[in-house]
This record gives C-alpha cells, sequence and structure tokens, in this order.
C-alpha cells in the first residue's frame, strides 16, 4: 500500500474530525449508520474526487468506507472511531472473537487500566487489535512508551460479552473488565 503524501494525511485527518467527531463544523448531517452523501463531503471540505480517492485507497488502516446507494449516489463514512456525540449505529453484527486479542496504550495508563479495565470514554466502543505489531502501532499514536495487553476476548464472549468487527478488522466491545487483561511482554 502507498503510503499518504503530507497533503493526504491532512485531508484524511480533516475527514476522519467531520465523520467522527465534528460533522455539525463542516455543515453536514451523518444519517443514523454514520453515513453521508459524498458529494457533500467533498463540498463541506472543498476537496475533490480524486482527492477523496486517494485518502480512502491509501489509508493503512481503512479508516474510510464509500459504497453506492440503490439511486447510484456514493456514500461514506468512517469505520469505527465515533465520539459519543456523534449519535452512530455502524449496524455491525455481533461477531465471535478470536481467543485472544491486544490493545496499545501509553504505558503511564497500565496501572489504571489494569485496575479499572478498559472502558470506551469518549468513544462508542474500545478498539482491539488481532495481533502485537498492530498494537503497538495504534499505542504509539499516543506515547513512544508503549504497553500491550493481551485481551482474553474468547472467555469474555463465552461470559456474554458483545463483540464486532469494523470493516477494516478492527474489534469492538464496550468494555474490557481488567479480569480479562494481561499485559503481554513486548520488546517493542
Amino acid at each position: 500500500m502507498t503510503a499518504l503524501t503530507r497533503d493526504q494525511v491532512r485531508i484524511s485527518r480533516r475527514i476522519a474530525l467531520v465523520l467522527r467527531h465534528r460533522p455539525d463544523a463542516a455543515g453536514l448531517t451523518l444519517d443514523a449508520n454514520g453515513w453521508v452523501p459524498v458529494g457533500d463531503l467533498l463540498a463541506a471540505l472543498e476537496i475533490s474526487r480524486d482527492q477523496l480517492d486517494a485518502v480512502v485507497e491509501h489509508n493503512d488502516k481503512s479508516r474510510f468506507a464509500i459504497a453506492r446507494r440503490d439511486d447510484g449516489a456514493d456514500w461514506i463514512r468512517a469505520s469505527q472511531g465515533h465520539s459519543r456525540r456523534v449519535a452512530v449505529d455502524l449496524d455491525l453484527p455481533p461477531a465471535d472473537p478470536p481467543p485472544v486479542l491486544y490493545h496499545g496504550t501509553p504505558r503511564i495508563n497500565l496501572a489504571s487500566i489494569m485496575s479499572e479495565g478498559l472502558r470506551s470514554r469518549s468513544r462508542h466502543h474500545v478498539h482491539l487489535s488481532v495481533d502485537v505489531p498492530t498494537a503497538l502501532v495504534v499505542g504509539r499514536r499516543r506515547s513512544a512508551d508503549v504497553a500491550v495487553l493481551r485481551v482474553a476476548a474468547g472467555e469474555m464472549a463465552a461470559a456474554g460479552h458483545v463483540f464486532h468487527l469494523s470493516a477494516n478488522r478492527v474489534w469492538l466491545t464496550t468494555e474490557v473488565p481488567s479480569r480479562y487483561l494481561l499485559p503481554e511482554r513486548t520488546n517493542p
């Protein structure tokens, strides 16, 4: 996959801000499932369709999805990561997770998380990764000193916790109680 240019990263961040956190800041209204017409987004952000397509295609985490509706119009949404202030139902069915998932976080948060568990806080869901390298990348977005937690996802599911798998392969759940967490030994 081709890396985004500096300008494309800037555009991607603007799109994420609007689709995940502040659609109102761009004068947009998302539908119940987080979708907005592509044409409306292009006009609001004053970007071209070619710029949008490049950002969507080359985004390393597939943060955005585009779908064509029955009327032929293209719509776009963020795959996940919405703030609680944005009322959206991604309409993801429950899914059986693998036995183990991972969560990367700044090491400074480790004691608190091991005591209180993982909570979605200002987001709709806790985001979990399928492997340690991905969890490290996610954790490094906030700090160079990262801890990776092993999540006993299979045990959680057996105990009744619900998981969803987003379009870009991120596992989502509302919380992870501390009893299902174990620090993973890593050599970052």
